[in-house]
């Protein structure tokens, strides 16, 4: 039996410019309009807010093994104090690899947390992007009837 999403982060119509220009840190919100810029490029989607504080590209529609379903983006970011937060999907070949040459990160519950991304690899890390969207939406086709 499925259940719906009660995920709380959902697009909203806030305005991703003006969130961006509201980031008080200049290095970071530099980061946050490279990081629009590698986003939009793999995706071909414009950025969109999800929930008040997520830059989301795109929608992805998942059911865990549990039944829950809900809709996310395909990637995106969220420019934290402590580091930006990149939501990016694990399931592809070469995923640890390339973290493994990515630069200073650290992960947790799906994220990937990085610090700065003129410390980063950003090569590497527009691979883990396009390969992260590819591998999502070969999931939704796969998953169509």
């Amino acid at each position: 039996m499925r259940t719906a999403n009660k995920n709380k982060t959902k697009p909203t119509p806030v305005s991703v410019s003006e969130f961006l220009e509201a980031i008080a840190d200049d290095s970071r919100r530099a980061d946050a309009r490279a990081l629009v810029k590698l986003m939009r490029a793999a995706t071909g989607e414009k950025p969109k807010m999800w929930g008040p504080s997520i830059v989301g590209f795109g929608s992805h529609h998942y059911v865990y093994e549990s039944g829950r379903e809900g809709d996310m983006p395909l990637v995106g970011f969220s420019p934290r104090k402590p580091a930006t937060v990149l939501y990016v999907s694990r399931g592809f070949k070469g995923f640890d690899a390339l973290l493994a040459r990515l630069g200073p990160h650290k992960t947790g519950g799906g994220c990937l947390y990085v610090k700065q991304l003129a410390d980063l690899d950003n090569g590497v890390l527009e691979e883990i992007v396009v390969k992260s969207v590819a591998a999502l939406r070969a999931k939704d086709r796969s998953s169509r009837p």
